[in-house]
């Protein structure tokens, strides 16, 4: 039939960790455990791709049906995809897999698809957690997911320009390796990264720990190579221009709804020599985001500046056990009353921009040794996750960016909103990117998991917060749009923005093929 070898991709690639024993005792005192629930069988339902469609996918790339491969790519890495992967409530399984290995294959492929009716779903490194890689398939007969593993290559790399042409099926980490062999960094590396895709990062306008530095991912994008039903676009010629609106911006962060991108072309920079990263405490939040505003608007942040409140600070020195004791010692003796963590890194910008506008400033500074500890674990919150809901713990994020005169009032406000529908949660906050006129919020929340209804527990907190969002910031400063954002769409760009996307999507995907039910 075909080879489903070729297609079959582990659901988890990267790591995961377990909770250490001090760990689940300091959660069963501060958050409670829920009672873990017997995990149920989740099967692949009966594919509705017609044998002319399969026969003739096939003909392009390789295709496959089975349960395996459909499985693996439904859904994203969202709390509720991680239930239904657990046969808590019912995942989106796509009807079969395709996977081609080069833009022209992409572009026959939605020809194909548009000829026989066929939804498609671009799909990368599947780490969506707003609902962006469900397979939905609309009004349409059946639904494929369009597997970018195949464009995995680095093009090319022009040493002279610093650009490189990437192809959008690359993970980070195989970015970095590539352009490392050439002495570069994109320098790009969000919490998603160890899974994530070029491609994807174009696709959801991506923002990564060290954005201060390097910018954020549609900063470094020169151009984007796109397959879509009506053709091949690609968007951006030069490093600036006044041709017109620019275009390349209404590619990014499009989400596959206008088409599939297959290459970008990046800006890169040298690799970081020596990185250095520290951790410093201040005392309170208001302290803290009065301090990352200074920096901000002086134009001394670090590549990465990142404030946690009380909270979060408090759950990150509990984890680390013993190791914690003595720190907490040194801040009581210092007279920091409510110690909010502070993480800076440089890897490009001077650092002594930085603790040149820390001086005089009421810092307390915990050195390299914290820092290098932030940097080891920056990725075990999704490396955790599993361990968590074995726990019996409902564990999820949600972000939002606004001006700095509201950044308080929008932390307070997610939290009494996140508390009025959980009861009593642990509400972790922090400042994960700053700008001049403004920051990113990030939430982890953590609480007992509802035994009854644990897909509607979240369900109702997550319409709370976003609520709460709405009135006083973004809906989402990088996550996307996805399914899950889309009822606060309209509010944010207004109904005269949406008709201008239904615009665009009626010119590129005149059948919509493309992922069906997502923005719009």
């Amino acid at each position: 039939m075909c080879n489903t070898v070729a297609v079959t991709r582990a659901r988890w690639t990267a790591e995961t960790a377990p909770l250490p024993p001090h760990a689940l005792a300091w959660l069963s005192q501060r958050v409670g455990l829920g009672e873990p629930f017997a995990d149920v069988p989740v099967t692949a339902p009966a594919s509705a791709l017609s044998a002319d469609a399969f026969t003739a996918l096939e003909a392009v790339c390789t295709v496959s049906a089975e349960p395996e491969d459909r499985l693996a790519r439904a859904g994203g890495l969202s709390y509720l995809d991680l239930l239904r992967h657990r046969g808590h409530g019912t995942p989106a399984v796509p009807d079969a897999v395709v996977q081609p290995a080069s833009p022209a294959e992409v572009l026959e492929l939605l020809r194909v698809c548009v000829e026989h009716d066929i939804a498609v779903v671009p799909y990368g490194g599947g780490t969506s957690v707003v609902g962006g890689v469900e397979a939905l398939r609309g009004t349409k007969s059946a639904v494929v997911a369009l597997d970018l593993a195949g464009l995995g290559s680095l093009v090319s790399v022009d040493p002279v320009s610093r650009i490189a042409v990437l192809q959008a099926g690359l993970t980070g980490p195989e970015a970095e390796r590539l352009l490392g062999e050439h002495g570069f960094t994109l320098g790009h590396v969000p919490q998603s990264f160890e899974r994530a895709t070029i491609g994807g990062f174009a696709a959801t306008r991506s923002a990564g720990q060290a954005s201060s530095g390097y910018g954020r991912f549609e900063d470094m994008v020169e151009s984007v190579r796109m397959a879509t039903p009506v053709g091949e676009w690609t968007v951006g010629t030069a490093p600036a221009s006044a041709a017109g609106p620019d275009l390349k911006q209404l590619v990014l962060g499009s989400e596959g709804l206008f088409g599939v991108i297959t290459e970008v072309t990046v800006r890169v920079r040298p690799k970081p020599y020596g990185p250095r990263y520290e951790g410093f405490v201040v005392d309170g939040w208001e302290t803290g985001t009065d301090l990352i505003r200074t920096l901000a608007q002086d134009g001394a942040l670090a590549d990465v500046t990142r404030l946690s409140d009380v909270d979060e600070t408090e759950v990150a020195l509990e984890l680390a056990g013993s190791k914690a004791a003595p720190v907490k010692k040194y801040l009581r003796l210092r007279g920091i009353k409510q110690p909010c963590l502070v993480i800076l890194g440089w890897e490009h910008r001077s650092r002594s921009a930085t603790m040149s506008a820390l001086s005089g400033k009421k810092v307390v500074r915990l050195g390299r040794a914290m820092g290098a500890s932030w940097l080891h674990g920056r990725f075990n919150g999704p490396r955790q996750r599993d361990a968590l809901l074995d726990a019996g713990v409902c564990v999820e994020t949600l972000e939002t960016a606004t001006h700095w005169s509201r950044v308080s009032e929008l932390r307070d406000a997610v939290r009494t909103a996140l508390a009025g529908e959980l009861g009593d949660p642990v509400v972790m906050c922090h400042i994960s990117h700053a700008y001049e006129t403004g920051a990113s919020l990030y939430f982890t929340v953590l609480v007992p998991r509802d035994l009854a209804d644990p897909v509607g527990q979240w369900e109702r907190a997550k319409v709370a917060a976003s609520d709460a969002i709405s009135r006083l910031g973004t809906i989402t400063h990088h996550h996307a749009v996805g399914r899950d954002h889309q009822p606060w769409l309209e509010k944010e760009i207004g109904s005269i923005g949406v008709d201008v996307l239904r615009a665009v999507k009626a010119k590129l995907d005149p059948t919509g093929i493309l992922n069906p039910g997502k923005v719009i």
